[in-house]
């Protein structure tokens, strides 16, 4: 099995479309659905949430916890 470096480029696009994505979706269940699309999954850990590969089943990088004004916007009703 091949094992391939973090790229920090990489897991900051891939945060990026995580976030976005975050934001377009009307509740978590859409969120995770959408990144599913992607290749992506959230798993909670007690560490935090990571974002893992699908396809490889590893974790790509930690989710940055969103600020409370942002956690008052998403998913608002």
């Amino acid at each position: 099995m091949k094992h391939e470096a973090i790229n920090p480029e990489m897991t900051a696009k891939v945060c990026d479309i995580v976030l976005r994505e975050r934001t377009m979706s009307l509740s978590e269940r859409e969120w995770k659905f959408r990144l599913r699309g992607y290749g992506f999954a959230i798993r909670d850990t007690n560490a935090g949430r990571m974002i893992t590969s699908l396809l490889k089943g590893n974790d790509i990088c930690s989710l940055p916890e969103p600020q409370q004004q942002d956690v008052d916007r998403l998913y608002a009703a």
